[in-house]
């Protein structure tokens, strides 16, 4: 930390809100802590959020961001400014006090969901990534088989009805969609599962790497919902979250996987010489 850095401390409580602690010399009593959404331009509405300052102890300054306060999906950078229009100093990350937002499990009549979660960016600054999902399909469980993925988890803001299904569709190729049956299961209220072969997606030709989003849809013709894992304290699952490959078909291995911003997909990907 320089001598002249802004630091901030987060916590999270069990309903969603935030609370940030700040220190650092260029934190005056009359600033603000500023969120700006990235690729937002200043005036566009909803791209910036500015959250008071009041003192919470000798040399530190607090802001608090509630559970209500509505954010849009994506990922907003954290600054002190001390006078609005006159520049903003970024804000580094400090201590991370996220267990409160461990295995949430909101209740499943609500209409959608949203999460935040602070996190350190690869440049050293702190940023909150947000989602904004209505209805959302939290993905629990994956088990990575040597011929299927099988998937458990929870739908929020839609019910199960006749038809139910999940597809995996390939982007920029809509013919290229393959469906399996949805499977009510036991425990919460709107909880699923089901298990995508792998062979089906890996018939088309696969001469380079290939992800399959997968989407529930909750009745016949009704919107797909992406499936993701967002209810927790992990922002990007991408390299946390690590399956095993299995041969799909000759020369084609496929594996499990979350992309950065926690959507599960399905990666087809030529083999490695031997596999």
């Amino acid at each position: 930390m320089s001598s002249t850095a802004v630091r901030a401390d987060c916590a999270a409580d069990p309903a969603g809100t935030l609370t940030f602690d700040l220190a650092g010399p260029a934190v005056a009593p009359a600033s603000t802590l500023l969120l700006r959404r990235r690729g937002a331009a200043g005036a566009k509405p909803g791209g910036t959020v500015r959250i008071p300052l009041s003192g919470s102890g000798p040399g530190r300054l607090r802001a608090v961001l509630p559970a209500s306060t509505r954010l849009a999906e994506g990922r907003w950078d954290a600054y002190v400014e001390e006078r609005e229009g006159e520049g903003a100093q970024a804000v580094e990350p400090g201590l991370r006090d996220l267990r409160a937002l461990v295995d949430r499990a909101p209740d499943t009549g609500v209409p959608g969901v949203s999460a935040r979660v602070p996190y350190p960016t690869a440049d050293g600054r702190l940023a909150l990534r947000c989602w904004l999902r209505a209805p959302h399909a939290e993905a629990g469980d994956v088990l990575a088989g040597p011929d299927g993925m099988t998937v458990e988890g929870v739908l929020y803001g839609a019910a199960v009805g006749e038809g139910a299904a999940v597809e995996a569709r390939l982007p920029g190729d809509p013919a290229r969609t393959h469906t399996v049956a949805l499977t009510p299961s036991a425990g919460a209220a709107g909880s699923f599962a089901f298990t995508l072969p792998y062979a089906p997606p890996a018939a088309g030709p696969v001469s380079e790497s290939q992800l399959w989003q997968l989407w529930l849809v909750p009745a016949a013709g009704a919107e797909g919902v992406r499936i993701s894992r967002i209810l927790d304290d992990v922002w990007s699952r991408r390299t946390s979250f690590v399956y095993p490959g299995s041969p799909a078909a000759p020369g084609v291995l496929a594996t499990p996987c979350y992309t950065a911003d926690n959507d599960l997909c399905l990666r087809l990907e030529p083999a490695p010489a031997g596999r």
